[in-house]
């Protein structure tokens, strides 16, 4: 049997209506506010361009006037500066006329790109940008590519490169929307005028980006600071300030940089001296202390000629006749270690020089220069020294030296050329690195160790630690997905590092290092 509808009051329809209109108009408030959010985001993006803009012109002319004060020296890296310029230029002019080609597309041939009036048409950029023949999405996505890569040759420093490739990417992101179209499809296709305008600004921000680092790159490159510092000082740098009567002394005398393509005018006694290669030397006298003195004079980048006083002082000894045994790195030795050891006699040629070893092995590298591997911790080691005398052998004394084991090393995160050992860290960095090294690095010794284990221990919502362990030296692939959920500012701990040094002991380090997301 056929269900018979109830008919709907007119009072009811009149109803219906007007819920059909409130919602269009509720619709329609949602969209222009949306709309002027983005005139929000262009008005900032004009500050931050002209901002950028500015300091790259900045650079620019300092180049310039760094090329006028030393153009051997600057003509090289002054050229690849103007490279960069053209090209950014061109492509940042590109972009500025595809938004101007846009917004006369809505808004008619008198049309502002400051002021747009049919920012909500979603007709303008598709036709601008993917016009079967005349369409320029294509051309825009090949100046990009060619722009990335050509700024990346200049670039060395692997933070700097990531952040300029993601800037300027034209990979598309997988996911729905992005289903079977190409990079100009998926960036402008019925997109508002509001909205494409306002992705091109952001494209004009990121060129003078990526332009300003380069310019910084380029001018570290030339050293053009290297003379324009607060304190500037003349020194003296001889080969040794003991001597024995008759002997050459031998010294540079430079600034505190050394420019080769800048020479020094340089003044001893009041007289001025022509050196060669920056060597000053004479004949010592005899046995006491003894000085000579002057001045260094030499142009700044300004062009202001600088003078510094020097004095140096030296002393003129009688022969001796013992040995000196030291370690080039520590004043104790380190058992199951290669200690670099030296050994000298003043007067008497590093060939006829011998030396032996108790309690561990020897190895002559030569030239005074020797390995020692002492056998046991807390166990004292002895070198005697002895020397050929005109074919008589002759004992110079011996060396004694206390044996340590090595201390702990520190686990650091290898990030390019730097050791970063705990803090602050990008979150391109950390995905860039491959896991957890160890070293002891103090400043006098630099040992490398094989980290065998690690752990890392992040924290869930509640504050419970949740550990995970390390594949070897590497971070697991567990560690890996939880780096890529962790936002700004979270952190975690590596702990439970194990190392073995070149002594053959494993051991675990006790301190943890705390990695905070930047």
């Amino acid at each position: 049997m056929a269900i018979k509808k109830r008919p709907i009051s007119p009072r009811q329809k009149m109803i219906n209506l007007l819920y059909v209109v409130l919602m269009a108009m509720l619709a329609l408030n949602v969209s222009t506010e949306v709309l002027e959010g983005f005139s929000v985001v262009e008005d900032s993006l004009k500050r931050t361009i002209a901002g950028s803009t500015k300091q790259n012109n900045a650079l620019y002319d300092v180049f310039a006037h760094q090329l006028k004060s030393n153009p051997e020296k600057v003509k090289a890296w002054f050229t690849k500066a103007e490279g960069v310029r053209k090209a950014s230029d061109s492509l940042f002019n590109f972009v500025q006329q595809l938004k101007v080609d846009i917004v006369r597309e809505a808004d008619g041939s008198d049309a502002d790109v400051r002021n747009i009036v049919n920012k909500e048409n979603l007709e303008a950029a598709s036709h601008v940008m993917l016009a079967p023949i005349e369409g320029k999405g294509r051309k825009l996505f090949e100046g990009i590519n060619a722009y990335r890569n050509y700024i990346l040759k200049m670039i060395n420093d692997p933070t700097q490169r990531d952040i300029i490739a993601q800037n300027l990417s034209t990979e598309i992101p997988k996911g729905k929307r992005s289903m079977g179209k190409n990079w100009q499809e998926y960036m402008f296709e019925s997109m508002p005028v509001s909205a494409a305008v306002t992705l091109l600004s952001k494209l004009q921000s990121d060129i003078r980006y990526a332009e300003g680092e380069v310019l910084h790159t380029l001018v570290a490159n030339i050293d053009m600071k290297d003379i324009r510092v607060n304190k500037l000082d003349a020194f003296v740098i001889p080969e040794k300030t003991t001597l024995y009567p008759g002997e050459t002394f031998s010294a540079s005398i430079v600034m505190a940089a050394v420019d080769s393509t800048q020479q020094p005018d340089i003044y001893i006694n009041g007289a001025r001296v022509n050196l060669k290669n920056g060597k000053y030397a004479f004949t010592a006298g005899g046995v006491g202390q003894h000085s000579f003195g002057g001045y260094i004079t030499m142009r700044n980048g300004s062009g202001e000629v600088l003078r510094r006083n020097f004095l140096q002082k030296y002393e003129v000894v009688a022969m001796p006749t013992a040995a000196t045994v030291a370690a080039d790195l520590m004043n104790v030795l380190y058992a199951g270690y290669t200690n670099p050891m030296s050994v000298s006699v003043s007067g008497i040629p590093q060939n006829a020089i011998s030396m032996t070893m108790t309690g561990g092995t020897l190895t002559n590298k030569g030239n005074g220069h020797y390995v020692a591997v002492p056998s046991a911790v807390g166990r004292d080691v002895t070198f005697n020294i002895t020397a050929n005398d005109k074919g008589k052998v002759r004992s110079l004394g011996q060396a004694v030296f206390h044996v340590r084991k090595l201390p702990d090393p520190t686990a650091f995160i290898a990030v390019g050329t730097d050791r970063f050992k705990g803090g602050g860290l990008g979150k391109g960095a950390l995905m860039g690195a491959g896991g957890i090294e160890a070293a002891i690095d103090d400043g006098i010794l630099d040992i490398r160790f094989r980290v065998l284990s690690f752990e890392t221990v992040f924290f869930d919502n509640m504050g419970n630690a949740v550990p995970m362990a390390s594949a070897g030296n590497q971070f697991s692939e567990r560690q890996r997905d939880a780096f890529r959920k962790l936002s700004r500012g979270k952190r975690f701990y590596v702990s439970n590092v194990s190392a073995v040094g070149p002594d053959g002991i494993t051991r675990k380090l006790p301190q943890a290092m705390e990695v905070i997301v930047k």
